[in-house]
């Protein structure tokens, strides 16, 4: 009997950290204590690893005193990747697996009574954080082997059964050869449907605002009555945004990983993910799934989610007043940090919000709305539910009419993949203009206003002489005169130009009030 130490990771929001497992075992009175500030499943993880350890010869657990820690001590663990570690750890204070080996092996996975090792989420970033700490060599279980090999610059070792793995740490302790487990082979992943722009029938001024929106990185909203395409719209967001780069697929996946919507039940599929993800949260969503939190562990919601992506919100004005209110700080920061009494998390959270709203309750408050049924006080009471503060973050509010009778059995309109092309060329001339001074992305939608109002990137006066007279008469803030100007570049790289003229800044403008305007 003796100490063993082993290595394990642990999650702190989207990012793992190295976590020292040690166990000492001695005789005495029989007793099994994990310290090391473990909530409630590392607690029971006692019972776990007792049962499996009953499955190996000469490994009585039950009949020895077990001190587990897991270190930093400090810092608070969740969940149940820990098990295979304080198994192994255990087993090396037994003598059953060479110490000197596993000291320096990273060890993740659920342990089950029967003794079979069971996969966990946040695989991804575990892995990913072992391989940047130096680790070589991971154990993980089989149905997340796929998932850990997309880490390069280390070893993934697939793990079935706790007494399989006991039985290659013996073998390569004598010097025999060991035999890896067999993966199953990952099934074929399919692609997602792509949806296509030119499935949305007329809305010429609402597809320019998404092109827009796409080329510069700027929010969007669209009002207008129901059936009108808003929806359409928004979902066909993603189809003409670039694809993600190797950072950011990582860290999309990583996030996707911690949820558990990126792996694929036991079947092993496991990719990185490269389009930008688009996230739809229910109205009815709480603030804790929006914006992330909850109970115990906490846990990323939408708008981390949708990392990278596109958060869409149908239905806006349905939403609870406080979700709308908490997007404020992730749109201007692109974190959200979530403090609770004994930890704070820190989430990822660089999101193109797209809101889509109705002008009224029952949603025929549009032109003359002669249909309508809704009070006057009624109607500014629902859409007044999108506070300004919220709007005034909004760079484009454009109005959805509904298509005419004349637009049925016209021909398609433009293709994604032809507006995808100018999108990704006008962000090729924003990141060449701004990468000299802003790290990281350089879009329009991220340069700071006092750059585009001083210097040399400043519009002469005769250009922006209509959108100073609107800060002048409090038409507009100084927030949303800096998001017009960014706008205002966005339209002038998708027309090809070196620097927005009056008319850019006139379209910039008039996409700006449009849907309040006419709500």
């Amino acid at each position: 009997m003796g100490l063993g130490r082993t290595r394990a990771v642990g999650l702190r929001g989207v990012r793992g950290y190295l976590v020292r497992v040690e166990a000492h075992v001695s005789s005495g009175l029989p007793g099994f204590s994990i310290s090391g500030l473990g909530d409630s499943a590392i607690g029971q993880s006692a019972n776990r690893i007792k049962a499996a350890a009953s499955l190996v010869e000469e490994m009585p657990v039950s009949q020895r005193r077990v001190i587990i820690n897991l270190s930093p001590a400090g810092e608070r663990k969740v969940g149940t990747a820990f098990d295979l570690a304080i198994f192994v750890a255990v087993a090396a204070a037994m003598g059953k697996i060479p110490a000197e080996v596993v000291r320096s092996v990273v060890h993740i996975g659920e342990v089950g009574l029967d003794g079979t090792v069971r996969p966990v989420p946040g695989v991804l970033p575990l892995v990913h954080a072992a391989a940047q700490s130096g680790a070589r060599h991971v154990v993980v279980p089989v149905a997340n082997a796929a998932e850990a090999r997309l880490v390069a610059g280390i070893h993934v070792h697939p793990a079935a059964e706790v007494t399989e793995l006991v039985r290659r740490y013996e073998a390569l302790k004598k010097g025999r050869p060991t035999e890896e487990v067999v993966v199953p082979e990952s099934p074929a992943v399919l692609e997602e449907e792509v949806r296509d722009l030119c499935d949305v029938v007329g809305q010429a001024e609402a597809k320019l605002a998404l092109e827009i929106a796409a080329a510069g990185g700027h929010h969007l909203l669209l009002a207008g009555p129901p059936g009108a395409g808003k929806t359409m719209l928004a979902e066909r967001l993603p189809g003409i945004l670039p694809p993600l780069d190797a950072t950011e697929s990582m860290e999309v996946t990583a996030i996707h990983s911690v949820v558990g919507g990126f792996h694929d039940g036991d079947s092993g599929a496991a990719r990185l993910i490269t389009r930008p993800p688009f996230v739809a949260p229910h109205h009815g969503a709480s603030q804790a799934a929006v914006i992330g939190g909850g109970s115990g562990r906490i846990q990323p919601g939408a708008i981390t989610r949708a990392h990278h992506g596109v958060l869409f919100l149908d239905e806006t004005p349905e939403f609870d007043k406080h979700v709308l209110q908490a997007l404020r700080t992730p749109l201007e920061r692109g974190i959200v940090a979530i403090a609770r009494a004994h930890d704070h998390v820190v989430f990822p959270s660089r999101f193109q919000l797209v809101l889509a709203a109705n002008p009224c309750p029952c949603g025929h408050g549009w032109g003359k709305g002669l249909d309508c049924t809704c009070t006057p006080m009624a109607r500014r009471a629902y859409f007044g539910k999108i506070s300004g503060p919220l709007l005034d973050r909004v760079d484009l509010q454009v109005h959805v009419q509904p298509p005419g009778l004349s637009m049925v059995g016209q021909p398609p309109g433009e293709r994604s993949a032809a507006v995808a092309a100018r999108v990704a060329e006008s962000r090729a001339v924003q990141q060449a203009r701004w990468a000299p001074h802003l790290p990281g992305r350089a879009l329009n939608a991220d340069v700071p206003g006092s750059m585009m109002r001083e210097g040399r990137w400043r519009l002469p006066a005769s250009v922006t002489a209509r959108l100073d007279r609107a800060l002048e008469s409090g038409t507009i803030s100084l927030r949303g005169y800096d998001r017009t100007l960014r706008c205002a570049w966005t339209v002038g790289d998708l027309a090809g130009l070196q620097r927005p003229g009056g008319d850019q800044v006139e379209l910039a403008l008039s996409l700006r009030r449009q849907a309040v305007a006419a709500a």
